[in-house]
């Protein structure tokens, strides 16, 4: 005669995948006046120069290091020949785009091991 327990499974809910990262506002502005320097083919030193602003902190704010005043990336913008709605609009964009493209939260699920 043998003694065999019921095999009865465990449940154990597993956590909810992390949610990707939104980025931050200042990293995305950042990205937008980086990539219109660049496709301008300008320096760092010629943008800050032409905007009134330190080379080191107009790197910062590219780089998303430093949350920059209206007024510092309106002279930003008008260096690169762009207006800050300009500069935030397509920052919207970028934001858009990527909340579009972030995977979907995945829903709590659970995972039967047996006993």
């Amino acid at each position: 005669m043998s003694s065999h327990a019921p095999n009865h499974a465990r449940v154990i809910p597993l956590r909810p995948a992390p949610a990707a990262k939104e980025p931050l506002w200042r990293d995305v502005v950042g990205d937008v006046l980086r990539r219109e320097r660049t496709a301008q083919e300008r320096t760092l030193k010629d943008v800050a120069e032409d905007a009134r602003i330190s080379v080191p902190y107009l790197s910062e704010v590219e780089r998303g290091r430093k949350e920059a005043s209206s007024e510092v990336l309106a002279a930003a913008a008008r260096s690169l020949g762009l207006g800050l709605t300009d500069v935030l609009s397509l920052a919207q964009q970028e934001l858009a785009r990527h909340s579009r493209t972030a995977p979907a939260r995945a829903p709590m699920g659970e995972v039967r091991l047996a006993a």
